[in-house]
């Protein structure tokens, strides 16, 4: 960041260009169904390469949308004043052109890829535009987040394997769902007094004290389904006793939490990036 012109530094923000967790976890469902279902190793590769470009463009244009969205609400919670169009280092027209930049990218990465992930690529733009709004009207806006951060599952494997869908995809679409929902929770409950103060809906307000049951719930139903995934794949044992690292990983969150310490939230869902690589590294394993 330091090293960008003084310009650009606020469009790089703005699509949290200096933050890369969030690219990491949009991009990783999309890792999973690539090894689940790719039909060559140089296939796989070429498609991580694309997928991964694609989250960090299309993570950026949904951080844009949610901002011009958000901007007022920004300007009243501590963590987020500071954020471009919320401080006014950024006019609305200034994010709408970027926008359309970080559009036409994704587009281009887009037609890399076969009919079925082109069609699907499209159909996700619905979820990315619709998720800033379900915090004003629904407690459960991180299910919809679910929708959008995993849709990558489905379109991953449509890229590797020619399909629509299939029981392996869905199954692996379903689980990242659940995950989302659970990692996402924790990251509202950094903000869940503001959200509070302003009247915004979050799972981590509706759940409270309560949220590690939910996670039992997220975490577990995420690693069944995954299981199950792998089997309905085609998969071999090992990497389904892989699954051990993951949930692991996943059951030190809950045993951690604290959702009165915004610093550990943080820290807890940040290390979901390493619960998703130790998840492509099982199926990996399975395929071998």
């Amino acid at each position: 960041m330091s090293r960008l012109p003084a310009w650009m530094r606020p469009y790089a923000i703005l699509a949290r260009f200096d933050r890369p967790i969030g690219a990491w976890l949009l991009f990783l469902p999309g890792l999973w169904s690539i090894i689940l279902g790719a039909r060559g190793v140089g296939l796989a590769l070429w498609l991580l390469l694309l997928f991964a470009l694609g989250a960090v463009v299309m993570r950026g244009a949904g951080c844009v949308v949610n901002d011009l969205w958000d901007r007022e609400m920004d300007a009243r919670v501590e963590r987020t004043r500071g954020r471009p169009l919320a401080s006014g280092a950024l006019r609305p027209m200034d994010a709408l052109a970027f926008l359309v930049l970080l559009a036409a990218l994704g587009l281009l990465i887009l037609s890399q890829l076969d009919f079925a992930a082109r069609i699907l690529g499209v159909v996700s733009l619905a979820p990315v535009i619709v998720y800033p709004l379900a915090k004003r009207v629904t407690w459960w806006p991180q299910v919809v987040l679910g929708f959008t951060f995993g849709w990558a599952a489905p379109m991953g494997y449509a890229a590797a394997n020619g399909a629509f869908w299939s029981g392996a995809s869905l199954c692996l679409y379903a689980a990242a769902i659940l995950w989302i929902l659970g990692y996402d929770t924790i990251y509202a409950h950094q903000d869940r007094e503001d959200d509070a103060l302003i009247g915004v809906k979050s799972t981590a307000r509706l759940f409270a004290d309560n949220t590690r049951g939910l996670l039992w719930a997220c975490y577990g139903g995420m690693v069944a389904l995954l299981v199950l995934a792998m089997a309905l794949a085609g998969l071999n044992m090992f990497g389904m006793l892989m699954l051990a690292l993951p949930g692991w990983l996943l059951l030190r969150q809950i045993r951690r939490l604290d959702i009165n310490n915004p610093a550990l939230c943080l820290e807890l869902f940040k290390s979901n990036r390493e619960v998703g690589l130790a998840i492509g590294l099982a199926m990996l394993v399975g395929r071998i």
